[in-house]
């Protein structure tokens, strides 16, 4: 039940993350009502999943996920760069998260 929390948690991150990219600075609105209770809503799950999970692994593996559905959001939807190198750091991050879940089962 942990690890489902903390996925949980870094999918709202990826919706708290590109909401406060459209809210341009908090000047609109609806982005802005939609991120910053998200973002507070993802600190509370992945605190719940902190009750059972260390907290360095918890915290890279939520800010990992995190970190790759922003920027795959970013690539598929707001145009940004999928260069060869971003695609190998991304994937070296997802390895880093596996190797993390390996780790602590």
């Amino acid at each position: 039940m942990p690890w489902i929390l903390l996925v949980v948690a870094a999918l709202m991150e990826l919706v708290w993350a590109t909401a406060l990219k459209q809210s341009e600075g908090f000047t609109r609105l609806w982005p802005t009502v939609v991120g910053v209770p998200v973002c507070l809503l993802s600190v509370v799950v992945l605190t719940l999943a902190l009750r059972d999970l260390p907290v360095g692994t918890a915290y890279a593996v939520w800010v990992g996920l995190g970190s790759l559905g922003v920027a795959v959001t970013g690539i598929a939807a707001l145009g940004e760069s999928a260069s060869p190198q971003r695609l190998t750091c991304l994937g070296l991050i997802l390895i880093g998260v596996i190797g993390l879940k390996a780790i602590e089962g």
